[in-house]
């Protein structure tokens, strides 16, 4: 496992992407003044164009929303890959070899890069032998299951050849090792020698969240096959079934638009469920439902406590072990839980062949809050026409309504539970707060373990500069620091040194102001957005990026070069205003028998005098 990437290389590669061309890839992008780029927002919808980019100093902001950040940041938003993922993305767009702290070029990277090729490059190879003649035992269990050609190609189905290495022979010939193949899943390996893993079989390929395909789920289809009905790539350097959830790469844009995501139990499930619109549709890869699923999905969903997790069961006793193994990871989540179970124990693909498209989106609506659903299964364990069986009934259930997260909404399960056992409120309330008082200790633990985001209020909102005052004073402060900060070479050195140096009346864009000077008075004096941010306490970082990508009004650059110098100056110019009219105060309550202070205060005044008279010509 490769260690962490050098710093050099992390800012070497954002130094030769164009921020442009990779948010380009997502947001349709207008000239918005010179050297200023925008477009509707990605991270939430609107009508006019709020979302603001600046290619010359690397980063962008919605003055909507108020997300912001730089190329890497915007991937990983966008894309919900960690750090280190965005930035080997966009080193393998430019070409450029990574390092890492361990000394050298990452091996490991480079292999899994051949990997996720060779994957590629049999995903393209199955959904060719989809339309072969062969191939019309998989055609046919598509249609049966009311998937036409198009729900194939839009899903990237396949179809494997019953055949020993029609597969190894065609990556072979694209320049894949059989040690490579292997590694990749691709092939087995027999006492004939290596053979294609998967044979006769329909083939779906597992996506990672980036669209990358890391394996394949392949469904049996033949009689004389006597493999498992479906059979997954094996863990490999880039396929951990743990960690990947089907569907996701296609459902994570509406999933995190949405705020709600459906857990489904197949291929052909999310498949249905996309189809019929319920496009926030995912499954996972031949295991359940657990704990590195959850943290795939928090990268995914805001964990804000306001989304929605969606599982969806067969009715049938597999079906309810389901959802109480889902339950037990229940308390991993910041989002609401909650069950689906369609009528007559469909599964969504077979409720949508019955009834149709509206059935599939009905069952997701009539969803149940996770808890009521579990109460109502641990209570049906037990007899409620007999004493025994009530009092054993709250004793199971107790520690459920306890477990509840949120204290609003636990009475109301409390007086349910009651009412379903037919038993006095005060007694399951003493139940309930006793099994609260056993696992307190317990939950305080796994809290501490595994950190939610809380829910934020408006107040909290991360601060926008269209908040600032509008006097006339506060817009001069702002519109200075923002051409500071995007063309720090043309206000001068002199005149930044001047201009840091002038008192500020707004205390935020101070000390954006007290930032700009560290770095003037750094043994490196370049003013740059990054470094900036680098000074300024944490807080003030987001207030840094909103001023670096704020469009300025000049269209051309003859009209930039006059607008830049002109409100730097007009701010140094207020500063010496204020120099003189506070000599000029002194001079008043001096004592003219001071005949020594009287002279050195009017030389400073001429000399001030001088010094506007001299900004003013520049």
């Amino acid at each position: 496992m490769a260690g962490r990437i050098r710093q050099s290389d992390v800012e070497e590669v954002k130094a030769r992407t164009n921020i442009a061309d990779i948010i380009g890839e997502h947001v349709s992008l207008k000239s918005a003044g010179v050297g200023s780029l925008k477009g509707l927002c990605p991270f939430h919808d609107e009508r006019s164009p709020s979302f603001n980019v600046r290619p010359g100093v690397g980063y962008y902001h919605c003055f909507g929303c108020g997300e912001s950040g730089d190329v890497y940041s915007f991937l990983q938003k966008i894309d919900h890959v960690s750090f280190t993922e965005a930035v080997e993305r966009l080193a393998g767009r430019i070409g450029f070899e990574l390092h890492y702290e361990d000394g050298g070029p990452a091996a490991d990277h480079g292999n899994r890069a051949r990997l996720l090729a060779a994957n590629q490059a049999a995903a393209e190879f199955f959904v060719e032998q989809l339309v072969q003649p062969a191939a019309d035992i998989g055609r046919r269990f598509l249609g049966e299951r009311g998937f036409d050609a198009e729900a194939a190609r839009r899903f990237g189905v396949g179809f494997a050849p019953k055949s020993w290495d029609s597969l190894t022979n065609h990556l072979r010939g694209r320049g894949y090792s059989t040690e490579e193949l292997a590694a990749a899943g691709l092939v087995s390996q027999g006492d004939r020698g290596v053979y294609d893993r998967f044979r006769g079989r329909l083939v779906w390929p597992i996506r990672d969240v980036t669209g990358q395909t890391v394996g394949f789920g392949a469904r049996r289809l033949l009689d004389d096959d006597k493999g498992p009905k479906y059979l997954n790539t094996p863990e490999t350097a880039v396929y951990h079934k743990a960690q990947v959830l089907y569907g996701l790469d296609l459902a994570k844009r509406e999933i995190s638009r949405s705020q709600r995501v459906v857990v489904v139990e197949g291929y052909t499930d999310v498949m249905a469920c996309h189809l019929a619109g319920v496009t926030t549709a995912i499954a996972t890869c031949g295991t359940s439902f657990g704990v590195d699923h959850i943290k795939v999905l928090r990268r995914v969903l805001d964990d804000s406590g306001v989304g929605e997790v969606v599982f969806t069961f067969d009715g049938d006793e597999a079906g309810q072990k389901a959802a109480m193994r889902a339950f037990a990871e229940e308390q991993r989540f910041a989002a609401q839980t909650f069950v689906a179970v369609a009528p007559d124990g469909l599964d969504p693909c077979d409720l949508r062949l019955a009834r149709g498209d509206a059935a599939v989106r009905a069952l997701v609506e009539s969803r149940t809050p996770m808890f009521d659903f579990v109460i109502r299964h641990t209570l049906a364990r037990f007899d409620l026409e007999t004493v025994e069986g009530r009092v054993g009934a709250l004793r199971a259930a107790a520690p459920v309504v306890a477990d509840i997260r949120d204290a609003s909404i636990r009475p109301g399960y409390t007086r349910e539970l009651a009412r379903m056992l037919g038993m006095e409120l005060g007694e399951v309330t003493r139940a309930v707060r006793a099994a609260a008082g056993r696992d307190r200790g317990a939950t305080a633990r796994a809290e501490a373990s595994t950190p939610r985001v809380a829910a934020t209020d408006g107040d909290d909102r991360p601060f926008s500069i269209t908040a600032l005052p509008r006097d006339p004073s506060t817009r001069l402060e702002r519109d200075a620091l923002q051409v500071m900060l995007q063309f720090p070479e043309r206000v001068g050195d002199d005149l930044l040194r001047h201009a840091v140096d002038s008192r500020f009346g707004d205390a935020t864009l101070a000390v954006v102001r007290d930032g700009i000077a560290s770095v003037l008075g750094s043994t490196d004096p370049v003013v740059r957005v990054d470094r900036v941010i680098a000074e300024v306490p944490q807080p003030f970082a987001g207030v840094v990026q909103q001023l670096a990508v704020l469009p300025v009004p000049q269209r051309s650059d003859a009209e930039l070069e006059a607008y830049v110098q002109g409100v730097v100056s007009a701010l140094v110019d207020r500063e010496l205003l204020r120099q003189k009219s506070e000599l000029l105060g002194r001079l008043q309550r001096l004592d003219r028998a001071d005949q020594a202070t009287y002279s050195a205060l009017q030389r400073a005044l001429v000399e001030l005098e001088q010094e506007r008279r001299a900004l003013r010509a520049e």
